[in-house]
């Protein structure tokens, strides 16, 4: 028996979120549904208390007693490793970018196509579980990266006495930019490893995970991530004069 994708979903409006629900079953999707960000908080806090990981969460933006946002930023506080999308009713840039800036893997604009949506659902849930296997040759090395050591089996980031958690994206990001330092990364390269592909969202949200890294290593002058403008990227690790 294939095991089921275990799903928070999190929608208010009772119609659409009964057939999403119903559609997602037949999916192989085991789904949790919610009617406002309150409860679908509760519940993901509930989870992990117990030891129940989501694979995955949807969060409609705009609901009664706590919006998606707020509630993905509880979420991230809970588990910052689980993968969410966001889906709205509403165009706007700023939403597209609040979301981005909150690490979403997608953002759906309503009315939408629930086959649409369970493909998307299906490539992230992919991307984010193979894919950190391939980036982690040995899961039990600890990499130096100038004054920084890198542990890619744990998710962190260690400067002196400083120790900073990792998504598991962040994870993979760092670990292919290690593994390819010092040389000219094209942006379509980098989106199809990491990312699986290179449509403008993926862009978008690579660019707030590349500034995100230049904050981590920002306490080391020898480690900086260039861009090339139209190009790509280079993660460059100035040697010192001893090595």
């Amino acid at each position: 028996m294939i095991a089921k994708n275990n799903i928070l979903l999190a929608e208010d409006d009772f119609d659409f979120g009964s057939i999403l629900k119903q559609y997602l079953e037949i999916h192989n999707f085991e789904v949790t549904w919610c009617k406002d960000g309150e409860e679908a908080h509760n519940a993901f806090a509930k989870a992990h208390s117990e030891g129940v990981t989501y694979d995955i969460c949807v969060f409609d933006v705009m609901m009664p007693k706590m919006d998606g946002f707020t509630l993905a930023e509880k979420v991230i506080s809970i588990n910052p490793e689980v993968p969410f999308v966001f889906l709205t009713a509403r165009k706007m840039k700023e939403d597209r970018i609040q979301g981005l800036k909150l690490g979403a893997d997608d953002y759906i604009v309503k009315p939408f196509e629930a086959d649409i949506l369970v493909l998307r659902l299906t490539n992230i849930l992919k991307r984010s579980r193979p894919n950190l296997a391939k980036v982690r040759p040995d899961i039990n090395e600890i990499t130096a990266i100038g004054n920084y050591h890198f542990d890619a089996h744990n998710h962190t980031l260690t400067f002196g006495e400083t120790v900073q958690s990792l998504t598991e994206k962040e994870a993979q990001l760092i670990q292919f930019f290690y593994e390819n330092k010092n040389q000219l990364l094209r942006r379509e390269d980098i989106l199809s490893k990491i990312w699986g592909n290179d449509d403008f969202f993926s862009g978008r949200s690579m660019d707030v995970f590349i500034s995100r890294l230049r904050k981590y290593f920002k306490d080391d002058s020898s480690i900086s991530i260039a861009s090339t403008r139209g190009v790509g990227l280079t993660f460059t690790i100035e040697l010192s004069k001893n090595e």
